[in-house]
């Protein structure tokens, strides 16, 4: 076996101290890589809830914004995420870049994104797609395909070429995260794992290596 010489401090913070005190850093700097390495979104994240029971669920969805306070990413209200993410108020991410063999890990509390927020993304969508968050009563049963496409035509109509308003039941959410870890596939299964924790959004980071 081939003896580590590497910090695994290193690999992962490419050399800069900064880093050590700030992980939105070292993430916006694989978001970047990523972003040259993987052919389809590289903004996809795995969204993990649980239910009133404790159940929990897990889909892909698409993160939309990093800012100052979290990971930024929209849903329908009603669907059964945004029911779970609304009752729960908390939730987990984990990003995973094959090509780049890495992958983040995030939890945290989240909260509605403001109204205006939500609307200058939503004008910034597609029409098809803010025709659909219409549409869609997502989650919900469907009888037919005809039926989801009767509701796109009956938008369509509707709203004809004018403005197409934010649905009410259509918004967004921040996840302010509490621990994010970092992990980067080494030889021999033994990773890198560089874990940042903090008891709350106003608290200072704390990090930490972990066995792989």
């Amino acid at each position: 076996m081939s003896k580590i010489t590497k910090d695994p401090f290193e690999e992962l913070t490419k050399g800069d101290p900064v880093n050590l005190t700030d992980p939105f850093h070292i993430f916006s700097e694989w978001v970047v890589d990523a972003e040259a390495a993987e052919i389809n979104d590289p903004n996809a994240m795995s969204l993990a809830t649980v239910d009133e029971t404790g159940m929990p669920n897990v889909r892909v969805v698409l993160l939309k914004e990093i800012d100052p306070e979290g990971f930024v990413f929209y849903t329908n209200y009603e669907s059964t995420k945004g029911r779970e993410l609304l009752g729960q108020g908390k939730a987990a991410l984990c990003f995973h870049w094959k090509s780049l063999r890495r992958q983040v890990r995030v939890r945290g509390p989240v909260a509605p994104v403001a109204d205006e927020v939500a609307d200058a993304y939503y004008a910034s969508r597609a029409r098809g797609s803010r025709i659909g968050a219409w549409a869609s009563k997502q989650s919900r049963p469907l009888e037919s395909r005809f039926a989801l496409e009767k509701e796109v035509a009956k938008y369509t109509a509707k709203f004809g070429l004018g403005t197409i308003p934010r649905p009410a039941h259509w918004s967004g959410f921040c996840l302010t995260p509490v621990s994010i870890e970092f992990w980067h596939d080494r030889p021999f299964r033994l990773h890198d794992r560089l874990q940042f924790t903090r008891e709350n959004a106003g608290a200072p980071w704390t990090h930490r290596r972990l066995y792989p």
